[in-house]
């Protein structure tokens, strides 16, 4: 009886997480598009490359950066699930889980599927990669553990951070591995394996990474102290 009302919960968080983390990976991708349209327009030349970026941007972003990035979610939704319901968290636990599943994550990481891996910079964000990972695991423990009656992600927020401060905290931290990644790329560009307009994939891969980090802190104001963006 007691099994049963832990898998009851932690299911019920787990599929609400899913849902707000789907959410969001359709939010980053519909900037991405329309940015590729308005980045496209400016500039004598795009009219030559535009089908071609256009055409690769579209295909990247509907299959391999959707499909990808929700095997990721899923990677690590379902770790979280199958250490919380193990017992005990030990940190050789946690790093087992780690290291036997970074593999598929990286492998279906939107960036990665992008890079070079023979560039002098890969490991660097293969590193970033796998960082990020350790950070989303956590912060899928974090919310799956919560046992309050609550109803959606707004409320399941509220009882694992308790302050926008905190929730703060843990979304940057994210944000910053991401922000991190995008500079090595904006460094050398190279890295990048696109057939063209390789600078304009990086702009939008930039400004469609602020435009998301602007909407989810703006999300904290709502869920904490219920204010709307302006």
């Amino acid at each position: 009886m007691v099994g049963d009302l832990i898998m009851n919960y932690i299911q019920r968080n787990y599929n609400i997480v899913e849902k707000k983390m789907i959410a969001q990976t359709d939010l980053s991708l519909g900037y991405g598009r329309d940015l590729i349209d308005s980045e496209l327009n400016v500039g004598l030349l795009n009219f030559v490359i535009k089908p071609i970026v256009k055409s690769f941007y579209q295909h990247w972003s509907d299959n391999e950066a959707r499909v990808g990035t929700l095997k990721q979610i899923h990677i690590a939704l379902d770790s979280a699930k199958l250490l919380i319901e193990n017992g005990s968290i030990s940190k050789e636990k946690f790093d087992e889980v780690i290291n036997n599943n970074f593999p598929i994550y990286l492998e279906n990481d939107q960036t990665d599927r992008q890079c070079k891996k023979n560039h002098k910079h890969y490991n660097k964000l293969k590193e970033l990669t796998k960082q990020l990972f350790i950070s989303q695991l956590e912060e899928c423990i974090l919310f799956l553990r919560v046992e309050e009656d609550i109803k959606d992600y707004d409320e399941l927020s509220r009882a694992t951070f308790k302050t926008k401060e905190k929730a703060l905290h843990a979304l940057m931290r994210q944000l910053d591995f991401n922000d991190e990644g995008i500079s090595i790329v904006e460094q050398d560009d190279t890295i990048i394996n696109v057939p063209a307009g390789r600078n304009i994939i990086v702009r939008v891969l930039r400004k469609g990474f602020e435009l998301t980090k602007k909407k989810l802190i703006e999300e904290l104001d709502y869920i904490f102290h219920k204010k709307l963006p302006k």
